[in-house]
């Protein structure tokens, strides 16, 4: 059985919520990777930033249903969702794009359990972190990678 720490890159490229999204796009791009951790100014994770939350910004808008009912506007979906899509659609830095919510692992983790969590989440890339402190990252890549170790 194999561990996160034995397939886990440790020399983690990073970003700041400041990042401005053209910026973020490049660095995907001429790194060839999927996604990177979002950490403040002390190095502490405060999220991931993926490819999907690029394609997000370029996803049609959709324009929630509403009925009118004596003059009165009665909205069938979340105004809430809506005003959450635009933020992000329109976003110009990383912390207007980024994912909160995430899903880490430790370094004793093993790649089944990582493996599993990728799928069933869909998640492309999962931060490492031991203590608190993040100690590296791990994307699809690694785990297709671990097959040939």
């Amino acid at each position: 059985m194999k561990y996160a720490r034995e397939i886990m890159t440790k020399d983690v490229l990073t970003v700041q919520p400041q990042k401005s999204v053209n910026d973020l796009a490049n660095l995907l791009t001429t790194q060839n990777i999927n996604g990177v951790p979002v950490v403040d100014e002390e190095g502490k994770l405060m999220g991931v930033v993926t490819e999907n939350d690029l394609v997000f910004q370029k996803k049609k808008v959709h324009i929630p249903t509403v009925i009118n009912i004596l003059d009165s506007f009665i909205y069938l979906e979340s105004q809430e969702r809506m005003k959450k899509e635009m933020a992000k659609i329109t976003g110009v830095t990383v912390e207007s794009i980024y994912s909160k919510d995430v899903k880490t692992v430790r370094p004793e983790t093993p790649i089944d359990e990582i493996a599993t969590l990728m799928v069933e989440e869909n998640i492309h890339t999962i931060p490492v972190v031991d203590d608190g402190e993040l100690v590296g990252v791990i994307g699809k890549r690694d785990i297709i990678r671990s097959h040939m170790l």
